[in-house]
C-alpha cells in the first residue's frame, strides 16, 4: 500500500494501526511544521500567517490561532474558512477532516477530536483506532473547555457553552451546553436585546 493509500485509509472511517514506519515519518514531518509556529514570538503574525497557509488543507483569511496550538496531524487535514478566531491551548485531532466555517470562535483549552477507539478491549489492545471527520458551521462560538467528539455536525450561528461533551449532532441557530452537549433553546429576539444577563445592547452596532 502506498503512502497515499494509507492516509486515505486513516480518514476513511475504518479501523487501522497507526503503525506503519512512513505513516509515522510522514506525520512527523507535519508536527515538525506545528513545533515552529508554537516558537513564533507574539510580534511574528505574518510569519504565523504563512505557515498556518502552509500546515493547513484549507484556510481563509484572516484567521487567528494563539499559540500553544496541537494537532495531531499539524493541521494537513483541517479546512478553515476566513475569520476564524482560535483562543490558547486549541486542540485539534485531525487524522480525519474538520471542517470549520466562517467567522467561528474557539474559547480557551477546546478540543476537537476526530479519532476514537472501539469498546472492544481485544482491538484495543492491538491499538487499533478509527476516525471520522467533524463539521462545525459559520459563525458558531464554542466556549471554554469544550470536547466535540468524532462525527459530530454543529450548525451555522449556534453558541455551546462553556465545558461541555458535545457527542450528537447539535442544529444551527440554538444555544447548547452540558456533559453531554444538550440543546437549551434557540437563539431569539431577546438576544438582540441583551448579551449577558441584564447588560443591553445599543441597537445602532446591529444595524
Amino acid at each position: 500500500m502506498t503512502l497515499e493509500e494509507l492516509k486515505q485509509q486513516v480518514r476513511s472511517g475504518a479501523l487501522y494501526t497507526c503503525d506503519d514506519d512512513e505513516l509515522v515519518l510522514d506525520q512527523l514531518k507535519y508536527l515538525q511544521r506545528l513545533y515552529k509556529y508554537n516558537k513564533t514570538k507574539p510580534l511574528q503574525q505574518k510569519k504565523r500567517e504563512k505557515l498556518l497557509k502552509q500546515m493547513f488543507a484549507e484556510i481563509g483569511e484572516d484567521c487567528y490561532i494563539e499559540p500553544p496550538f496541537r494537532s495531531n496531524w499539524g493541521g494537513s487535514n483541517v479546512h478553515f474558512g476566513k475569520n476564524v478566531y482560535a483562543n490558547f491551548n486549541l486542540t485539534l485531532v485531525d487524522d480525519a477532516d474538520i471542517y470549520v466555517g466562517d467567522y467561528t470562535m474557539f474559547g480557551p483549552n477546546v478540543i476537537v477530536c476526530t479519532a476514537g477507539h472501539p469498546i472492544n478491549a481485544k482491538l484495543r489492545k492491538q491499538v487499533y483506532e478509527f476516525n471520522i471527520p467533524i463539521h462545525i458551521g459559520k459563525n458558531v462560538w464554542i466556549g471554554a473547555n469544550c470536547v466535540i467528539l468524532p462525527g459530530v455536525s454543529i450548525g451555522d450561528n449556534s453558541v455551546i457553552g462553556a465545558g461541555s461533551i458535545v457527542t450528537k449532532d447539535i442544529p444551527s441557530n440554538v444555544v447548547a451546553f452540558g456533559t453531554p452537549c444538550r440543546v437549551q433553546r434557540e437563539i431569539c429576539e431577546n438576544d438582540d436585546k441583551f448579551y449577558f444577563k441584564d447588560l443591553q445592547i445599543n441597537p445602532e452596532l446591529l444595524k
